[in-house]
Parts: C-alpha cells; structure tokens; sequence
C-alpha cells in the first residue's frame, strides 16, 4: 500500500519537525537543489530541498520538469523566501521521467492554442488546474444547492426523438447502413427500420422531459452533457456541453428570475469562499496578459472584482421593450457606436447586452417578456398576445447567463403555438397530455455550464474550460 501525505492539507496544518513523504510532478527545478512538488490537491505547491551528494547521478538526471516523484524527508521551517515549510529530502523515487527533448510542455509560458494541441498533458499546467478545480467545485455546488432545496435531480435521455428548440442542428443516431439505407415508397430513408423504429438524435436539451418530472415531484433538474451540430469555430461553441436545466411546479415567470438569480449567486460565492487561491492566480493571469492592451480591449474589471460586482446587489429587472428603450435612447446608438442597429423585434445583441450590464445600471439585469416571434413555442404567451413570459439574465463581459421561461400550461394555447411554429402534434403528444391530465403552471430555466465556468475562471476560449472539447473536426481522446 502506498501511504502519503496531500500537499494542500499538509500546508494547512504542517507538522514541522515530522517524517512525512509526499508525492507529485515536478513544477520546477532550480540548480539541482531545490525542487518544487505539486500534487494536483490545490493551488499549493512544496518545496523540496536536495542535496545532490545524498543521491545518485542517475537519480538527480531523471528528475526534470513535470517528473512523478515520491519523496521522503523531513518537514522543517524555511530558511528562504516565498514559503513557511519545505522537506528535506532523505529518500527519493522517480515514478516516471520525462526527456525534456521529446516532452512537448517546456518550463514557460505556454499559448492556449498550444495546450488544446497537447490537452493530455495541459492539466499539468498551474492555469488549467485552477480551471478544472473551478469546474468541480461549481460542479459540487450545482448539485448541493438543488439537494439543499429539495430538489430531485433527474436524468433526462441523451438519445431523444424531440428538438426542444426547434433547432433542426442535431446530430443523428443510427445504426443503418450510411451508403445503402432502407427507403421508403417515396425514396427517403426509412428509419422505422432503424434501432428505435424511429429517427433519433442525441439530445440538445432536457428541458420537455424535466417537465414531466416537475408535474410529478414538483421540483427537479438536470444536469447533464446536451449536443449540438452547429459548424461554429468560434471561442462561445461547442458540439457537446453541459447544461443544467431546473423545473418547477407552481411557478410563473417572478418565481422563475428569483430562483435563477439565487441560484447564480449561490455558485458565484461558493468559488469566492472556497477557491479564493485559484481565482487570484487566474485574476494575476488576466492582469499580466492585458496589461499591454489599449483600454478599450481590456476587460471592464478584475476577475474577483467582476465576480464580487456581480453577486453585491439585486440584480436590475426590465421588460424588453423597456431595454429596446434605454438602448435606442443612449449615446452610443446615437452616434452609432454600436454594430448591430435595434428595433422592436429584433433579438439583442452582446454589445447591447453588455450596455445595460456595464454602462448603464452597473449590475447584471435580467430581460423579461420577449416578442413571442424569436422564442420556442413552450413559452407562456402573455396578454398581450405579442409577447411571451420570458426571460434572460445578462452578466458583464459575457452578455446572456441564462435563458428561461414560464411554460405554457393552456393546452389550447400551446397548440396554436405549436401550429404557428411548425411543431408537429404527433411528435410532443405526451407534452400535450401534461396540459390536458393534471397540468398546472411551471416554470424552469437553462444555464450553460461551460458559460458559467468561462465567466468564474475568466477564460476566453470555451474549449479551454471543458477536459476534452468536442468541436467541428476536434474529437480527440
């Protein structure tokens, strides 16, 4: 049995004048003499003190940047700068070597783009620990706060026969012949003969199946990997991501923006309480990579600044047509500023989006009752009949966090949605059956996790906050 000791427990707490061995990849090594461990258990790291005459020659060769070693030794007080304790090295083991002539990471500063070429070993890196710590430790908040609220988590299907949103960019699952598919009389491809009897997709959404399990247990959510076949090479998209999607029963659209802004707060502090070390190595790196920026293409503020900006007050709360409004009324729309023009009925834009958080109220606003015209036909219709219980919550930096709504429980009004917007009955009749047995009104929303852990870690690149990014010709690993 291997026993050792975790280095960021270790530090918490250290036993000075004890025995302890601790094991880890060489971050650096200075001077063949002093070493530093980390272990991947946190952001810390532990210097090792070696003295070269103690050990062989072939012993100090192997050790090299990224090495696995074991080390034994004693724990002692520091005699240098920049650390309370290092150990003397009594006993050393090389688990694995590294040819720093062949091994593609160097002791440097390394691209991003570099590191997605060589992601086997980017978790290595100090950046991408702290992001991939970040990622779990959202990831254990999700769950926690759902669980703490009396939230069922529930697994929706990864292979459905539905586009929640109408999308039509799935991507297909099929165990037929590519080259000599069944047809039919009419000469397309006959799925009923295919595995399921039917065409399916691998999912873009749990959301129509998390309904079923709110008009039952009254509160659930998912939180799960969802797919995507949209040929986007841009730093916002990936073709499998994660999202978590909450639903809840006896709920309209108020219930719906204060759940959701609770929740993000929740997640937001939770990272400042308990990562507070990885989010001020990440806030340093963003400091040091924009430092030579003009003004205007630096971020509007720190990391934990922006984190701290966004969770401090109320978030702000306004109808679309009131966020048209401001728009079309600020300085920069009238000296044309902006790239995208804006009218009643046309989307948002990030720059827009990005005003109002930044400039205008200076904390994040949540959009509410959008034109029915550009929203899924599952949206509550308001009495307006032009508008629909919508809703939109927009961060700095970022632009749109989530995107939700208060679901349309009139079984009629559903329908005329559904034919106005070319959704075909026979496909959701179990969606309808909600409405006609039993239904009542519900609202839930969906939260993008890779979004999420972008804007905590303050990452750029989407693929830089997800292990194994899947994306148009990327499927490594």
């Amino acid at each position: 049995m291997i026993h050792r000791r975790e280095i960021r427990p270790l530090l918490q707490h250290p036993p000075t004048g004890e025995t302890v061995t601790v094991m880890g990849w060489v971050r650096a090594w200075r001077g063949n003499r002093f070493m530093v461990l980390g272990d991947g258990s946190g952001p810390e790291t532990l210097q090792i003190v070696v003295n070269g005459e103690d050990f062989d020659e072939d012993t100090i060769r192997a050790i090299g940047f990224h090495a696995c070693v074991g080390v034994t030794g004693e724990l002692v007080a520091s005699q240098g700068s920049g650390q309370s304790v290092e150990v003397i090295a009594k006993e050393i083991t090389v688990f694995g070597g590294t040819d720093l002539s062949t091994y593609p990471l160097q002791a440097k500063s390394q691209t991003m783009e570099f590191l997605r070429d060589n992601a086997q070993f980017r978790m290595r890196t100090n950046t991408m620990a702290a992001v991939f710590r970040l990622r779990h430790a959202l990831a254990f908040a999700v769950n926690k706060y759902f669980n703490d609220r009396n939230f069922y988590y529930l697994h929706t299907p990864i292979i459905t026969g539905n586009d929640a949103e109408g999308a039509g960019e799935m991507f297909r699952v099929t165990t037929l012949d590519p080259h000599d598919p069944p047809r039919t009389e009419e000469g397309t491809v006959d799925y009923g003969q295919d595995f399921f009897g039917k065409g399916t997709h691998l999912t873009v959404s749990g959301q129509l199946q998390a309904e079923i399990g709110a008009l039952a247990m009254g509160k659930v959510y998912t939180f799960g990997p969802t797919f995507r076949a949209e040929n986007s090479h841009t730093t916002r998209h990936l073709s499998e991501f994660w999202m978590i999607e909450p639903e809840i029963a006896f709920a309209d659209i108020d219930n719906d923006m204060d759940l959701a802004e609770d929740f993000l707060k929740y997640l937001i502090n939770h990272c400042l309480d308990n990562y507070r070390a990885d989010l001020e190595f990440l806030d340093e790196r963003i400091q040091q990579s924009e430092k030579n920026l003009k003004a205007d293409l630096r971020r509007p503020m720190g990391l934990i600044e922006m984190l701290e900006f966004t969770v401090k007050d109320d978030f702000a709360r306004i109808t679309y047509t009131e966020a048209i409004d401001l728009i079309q009324r600020s300085k920069p729309y009238k000296k044309k500023k902006f790239e995208f023009p804006v009218e009643w009925g046309t989307d948002l834009q990030a720059e827009h989006e990005r005003w109002l958080v930044e400039k205008h109220f200076k904390k994040p606003v949540i959009v509410r009752d959008y034109p029915k015209d550009f929203k899924a036909f599952y949206m509550r219709l308001n009495d307006d009949n032009k508008t629909v219980a919508a809703m939109d919550i927009l961060f700095p930096f970022i632009g749109e966090m989530v995107g939700g709504s208060q679901r349309e429980e009139r079984e009629d009004v559903l329908r005329q949605r559904m034919q106005e917007m070319d959704v075909h009955e026979d496909a959701l009749a179990w969606y309808l059956q909600l409405r006609t047995f039993g239904g009542c009104p519900h609202a839930g929303f969906g939260l993008g996790f890779e979004r999420m852990v972008m804007f905590v870690t303050g990452m750029g690149n989407i693929r830089d906050v997800i292990p194994f990014p899947r994306a148009p010709k990327s499927a490594d690993f």
